[in-house]
This record gives C-alpha cells, structure tokens and sequence, in this order.
C-alpha cells in the first residue's frame, strides 16, 4: 500500500459537494486535498502552479463536456492521473473517457471507502477496475458501436498475448517480468510497443482491444486494480 502523501486535485462546479468532499479526504491519512477548483479552466490555472498526484473531477462541466476536458488537461499534464467522479451510468460516454486514459471511474452512489481505495491505486500508478469500469470496457464488444478501436490486422505474439492475459488478471509489472522471465523495463517497453502497434494511448486502449479481440480470457470480476 502506498505509504507518502497523496496530493488530490478536485474539480467540480457544486461548491457544497467539493467542499464537503474536501473536509472528508484531508481527514484520512496521506492525503491532502492541495487544489480544488470550479470548472476546467480554474484547474488549469491552478495546476501550473502545483504539484497534483491524483485529479477527481466531475465530467458534468461548465465551458467544456467529459472528453474535450480530458483532452485539453492531457494537453499540458499529459501524465496525470484521472479519476472521475460522477453520476452518470452512460456506457457510451464512459467508454470515450477510458479512451482518453482515465485511470478509473467512480460513482457518487458508491461508499466513501470505495472511493478511498480508488484513489490510493491510482496514486500507486493502477488503474481502478471496479464493475462500472468493467462494463464499460465490455461496452464496445456486446454493442459494436466502437468498431475503429485499434488495427484489425494486428498481429501479436503468444508473449505479447500472454502479456494482455497477466495485465487483465491484475499482476504487477514485477509479476509479469518474473512469469515471462524478463525485466521489468522490458515488459514497460513491450507494453508501450503495443500501444503504438495497435494505436491506443494506454492500458485501457490494450484491454479494450484484447477483449474485442478474444486475446483475453475474461470475465466480470470483483472490483480491483490494473498496473
């Protein structure tokens, strides 16, 4: 478990949900909410000038909707790390957001201690697979609304194969270096290969991809994390 401080920036146009969500996060422990913010261009101000591990932001947004705000924050924090906190069940939409590289979706149904354990795996750089985000990268499969995801004349090796199979089972990168007998950078190198191969911008692109593919044996699991 992630042990430092965890620096939360939060993003969201209700003054009386961000504040209360506020008070609630800067009294669990390591984590500091450092910056929060009304609408997208407020954050992005504000991030120039912080230090930020871990962004919660609504998709509900003035100026900009879910997608163009991830886009322009991409822009200029390219690797930061997403969670999204929001009321809306909408598959389509959530779909585009795991495009975008969102580390992780989280209703404001779900318990705070969800919540908590969302942002401490995406602070230890993982992506938070609950049932939400599951149906969500299922979406394009069963409704083949998404067809131009990735390159339909792929072709991937038993090693990059069984490299999709051991991310889906939730293995750390250590992990999976030890299973295919490589180091750990070797295993980074050919993940991010495969992101160039297949023409995704993340490790959600790769599974949503493995799935439509049947490259992966999968199913839906208990809520966990992806490295």
């Amino acid at each position: 478990m992630l042990s430092r401080p965890i620096n939360l920036a939060i993003v969201d146009d209700h003054v009386l949900f961000r504040k209360t969500l506020k008070a609630f996060l800067s009294d669990q422990e390591n984590i500091n909410v450092t910056v929060q913010a009304t609408d997208i261009f407020d954050l992005m101000n504000k991030l120039r000038a912080a230090s930020i591990d871990v962004l919660l932001m609504d998709i509900f947004l003035p100026e900009l909707n879910g997608s163009e705000a991830l886009n322009l924050i991409r822009t200029e924090h390219p690797t930061l790390k997403i969670l999204v906190l929001s009321m809306s069940s909408d598959m389509n939409l959530i779909s585009d957001l795991l495009d975008a590289g969102i580390h992780g979706y989280i209703s404001k149904a779900d318990e705070p201690e969800e919540l908590l354990q969302a942002i401490r795996a995406v602070a230890d750089n993982r992506i938070y697979r609950n049932r939400i985000f599951t149906e969500a990268l299922y979406w394009n499969k069963q409704n083949n609304i998404k067809n131009h995801v990735g390159k339909s004349d792929v072709t991937l090796s038993d090693r990059e194969k069984k490299l999709l199979q051991l991310i889906w089972e939730e293995k750390s990168n250590k992990e999976i270096a030890d299973e295919l007998f490589l180091g750990v950078r070797s295993v980074e190198k050919i993940r991010q290969d495969m992101k160039e191969k297949i023409g995704v911008r993340s490790t959600v692109g790769l599974l949503k991809y493995a799935i439509s593919r049947k490259i992966i044996a999968v199913g839906l699991r208990k809520t966990g994390t992806i490295q």
